[in-house]
């Protein structure tokens, strides 16, 4: 299942999300969106977790969070809708 994780503080390092994630379970992969001119965090970004049980932990456990000082929000990923052609 792929996460959304949003109001993440800039200096939240993806290795601090893979680590909060793990403890729920196995984390696939984590990814913080960067902002291409600047090199800085946008302030969210991804964590893919195998197995729907451990997401659904993780989301409840740590949607609503206070982490460095952010409240931040945590939910299951929407698919990006499909470009018109």
């Amino acid at each position: 299942m792929k996460i959304l994780i949003r109001e993440l503080a800039r200096s939240t390092t993806e290795a601090e999300i893979r680590e909060m994630f793990e403890d729920y379970g196995r984390v696939q992969s984590c990814s913080l969106v960067m902002d291409q001119r600047t090199g800085s965090s946008k302030g969210f970004g991804f964590v893919e977790m195998p197995s729907p049980g451990e997401a659904k932990a993780a989301i409840k456990h740590l949607n609503g969070k206070i982490i460095a000082g952010h409240k931040i929000r945590v939910k299951k990923a929407e698919p990006k809708p499909e470009a018109d052609s």
